[in-house]
């Protein structure tokens, strides 16, 4: 999903999210509440692309994301509804993440470079 932000040639900043759950019965509540966040992503300061996975049978999530900046990235990190969702689900799995600069977005090589980040577990 596109952000509001077109990245021309300028650096970028990529986060990777992971959640895993203890109990599946969760996923469906975390699920939703990945899809309403990303409802706002169109007008989010600093987004510039998105994408949502999930390998439901062993229950894990997440995200890739990538922005301008740092700041952008700790932006929406903090918001009220992100900050509510790790409050009520944090303690009922593990989350992992990692972040890298890219000198420019190229979203084959991003997907490429979560994903070998996603399967090494």
């Amino acid at each position: 999903m596109p952000g509001p932000v077109d990245p021309a040639d300028n650096p970028v900043i990529v986060s990777v999210t992971e959640y895993t759950t203890r109990h599946r019965r969760d996923m469906p509540g975390i699920a939703v509440k990945g899809l309403r966040m990303r409802e706002g992503w169109y007008a989010m300061p600093g987004a510039i692309g998105l994408w949502l996975w999930s390998m439901p049978t062993s229950g894990r999530t997440g995200s890739i994301s990538v922005w301008t900046d740092e700041e952008a990235l700790q932006r929406f990190v903090t918001l009220p509804h992100h900050v509510r969702i790790m409050q009520s689900y944090g303690n009922r799995g593990e989350v992992r993440a990692t972040t890298w600069q890219a000198d420019s977005f190229e979203p084959e090589a991003t997907i490429a470079r979560a994903r070998e980040w996603i399967l090494d577990r």
